[in-house]
């Protein structure tokens, strides 16, 4: 699942992931219905919208196979925010087959597949924002074990690594000068360890805190841990 905004602003991601799962031996199917997971509509309070963009995309996704997805605040939507918006609902057979069949892509990866180590090397000074949808999963230890595999790779601890980032999706339209301000506290703690690369597995973390640096005219290079891993792998070739 390519998630809204890797087909709006993140095209290279969604290649990126492909790449990155057929390097390790995966047949990836790309359901071209597919549209979004529902969690905008569900975090304003839009619930019969959300219903039914969930309910389409467990139809897209019917079947058996694993349904890997490289943002955790989407995989979370499928495993997590499903269970509280069809809490009391009925026919919810898909919605549970596709919340237990749900990866996110780094997760997978490591413990799905059992890949622990990455080829090719990276001289560069790596920070790692673990979103707030990745927490209490296993997505951050995972990407830390890819992350810290590749040779030349050093990962830099950031104060404050509980700290959000400020996005929160509708939040940030909602509340602009808050979700700024939130933010910026964030990547003040990031922007201190002087890093080469500011990666996370969630595009919507990168976006928020990218354009704050912009504006600011402080240079930070942004990337999905995917793409990393992409780049990385085609060098060593």
């Amino acid at each position: 699942m390519a998630t809204c905004l890797s087909d709006v602003f993140f095209a290279d991601m969604a290649k990126a992931t492909v790449e990155v799962l057929e390097s390790v031996g995966c047949e990836v199917i790309f359901p071209e219905a597919q549209t979004c997971c529902g969690q905008p509509a569900f975090n304003s309070g839009d619930f019969p919208v959300a219903e039914k963009i969930a309910r389409h995309t467990a139809e897209v996704f019917e079947g058996d196979l694993p349904v890997i997805v490289p943002s955790g605040s989407c995989a979370a939507m499928h495993f997590h925010g499903n269970q509280l918006l069809f809490e009391d609902k009925k026919n919810t057979e898909k919605i549970e087959s596709l919340a237990n069949r749900t990866w996110e892509l780094f997760d997978f990866l490591v413990n799905g597949l059992g890949v622990t180590e990455w080829e090719g090397e990276l001289n560069k000074r790596i920070a790692l924002h673990h979103s707030c949808h990745t927490r209490g999963t296993d997505t951050g230890a995972a990407m830390e074990t890819l992350l810290g595999s590749i040779s030349g790779v050093e990962l830099v601890e950031v104060g404050t690594p509980e700290q959000c980032c400020g996005f929160g999706g509708t939040f940030s339209v909602t509340f602009p000068h808050l979700s700024g301000e939130i933010g910026q506290v964030k990547l003040d703690s990031v922007l201190e360890q002087k890093p080469d690369m500011l990666v996370s597995a969630d595009m919507s973390c990168l976006m928020h805190m990218g354009g704050l640096a912009e504006k600011q005219n402080k240079e930070i290079e942004t990337r999905h841990v995917v793409q990393v891993l992409r780049d990385v792998k085609l060098a060593a070739k």
